[in-house]
């Protein structure tokens, strides 16, 4: 059954209004289950009441928006997965990786890293997952003009014999670890598996996050589904365009939409997000590391792990984990090299 005449099901919603949800990224049960009556009335242009009928009947075809047992939500649990930062000491923090249905956040001074992390897990992702992957593809939303292809090159080649001869069998490329060609041809399929969008400002920033779960929900059935959404940074343009606390419930209010269209990506299509944020210094630190995350509280209840990176001697970073539900905080070090991230 398409899914203009499994949207037409739902009472109140005809042809027309079918076509404008699935034009604003509704496409299926799910995605109008966890929509707000505001948000669907604008988007489809049908009253506030309406729109809480459609709702309704979404979350109980998709049987959302019920109670269930503390067993159910072990089973569900079980569908995680956890992507390597191929750090075995930053994994062993974090309770073995990056978790999908998850927000992390990694927050640090420029220069730290936190744009060599989004570059690393968008290669690790594509791994099979006994390599520590999701079997999957990435989502890369660029705000700070951060993307480089020729790190995604230094990264591919910088994996272990093993792993390239894996890639190199599973996507059909002859040759071997040692032939330059075949290199080059891993290196573009792995390219090829990452979808990547600069945004030019906050609104394009959320309406590219809008766009990414399109994107993600029509690749579920695909060889490389979206396993991974990076956004580096996603505190930049906020930061930059509302200035002073006149503007600042404006500005946290557009940020908590945001959050939570980022959240929604991964819970529909079990992803891992992970986000960037910039950091300020605190003057009335009196006491400890003055530097503060971006984004106030909402970020901070919003993102499930948040890891902030610092700067040590030489190539090597700190990995601390600041907060996160189930695990201890706690620091683990790793090295930023030309191959990527890399044991001390």
């Amino acid at each position: 059954m398409s899914a203009e005449a499994d949207l037409q099901d739902l009472p109140g919603v005809g042809p027309a209004t079918a076509e404008k949800l699935r034009d604003n990224g509704f496409e299926n049960y799910q995605s109008l289950a966890v929509a707000s009556p505001g948000e669907l009335s604008n988007t489809a242009d049908v009253g506030e009441s309406s729109a809480a009928d459609i709702i309704q009947a979404a979350r109980e075809a998709a049987d959302i928006g019920d109670f269930e047992t503390g067993a159910d939500v072990l089973e569900r649990r079980e569908q995680i997965g956890k992507l390597t930062w191929g750090v075995d000491e930053v994994d062993e923090l974090l309770g073995g990786g990056v978790e999908t249905q998850s927000i992390t956040e990694v927050y640090g001074e420029f220069g730290a890293g936190k744009s060599q992390v989004t570059h690393q897990l968008s290669v690790t992702v594509q791994l099979l997952p006994e390599h520590g992957g999701l079997d999957g593809s990435a989502i890369f939303i660029d705000s700070e003009d951060t993307f480089r292809p020729e790190r995604i090159d230094d990264m591919v080649r910088g994996l272990d014999d093993e792993i390239l001869e894996a890639e190199m069998e599973r996507r059909g490329i002859e040759g071997g670890v040692d032939d330059e060609d075949a290199l080059e041809d891993l290196v573009n399929d792995f390219l090829d598996k990452i979808h990547v969008a600069k945004a030019f400002n906050s609104n394009h920033q959320i309406l590219l996050a809008e766009k990414a779960q399109d994107i993600a929900g029509e690749s579920q059935d695909d060889e490389f589904p979206v396993r991974l959404l990076c956004v580096d940074s996603l505190t930049a343009h906020f930061r930059a365009e509302y200035v002073g606390r006149g503007e600042l419930a404006e500005r946290q209010q557009k940020l908590n939409k945001h959050l939570h269209d980022l959240m929604r990506v991964g819970d529909l299509n079990n992803t891992a997000v992970l986000v960037t944020n910039q950091v300020a210094s605190n003057p009335d630190s009196y006491f400890g590391d003055p530097t503060q995350p971006i984004g106030g509280n909402i970020l901070g209840h919003t993102s499930t792990f948040r890891i902030y990176l610092r700067k040590s001697k030489n190539d090597k970073r700190i990995v601390r984990l600041v907060d996160a539900p189930n695990l201890a905080d706690g620091e683990a070090v790793m090295r930023v090299q030309d191959a990527g991230l890399k044991p001390e």
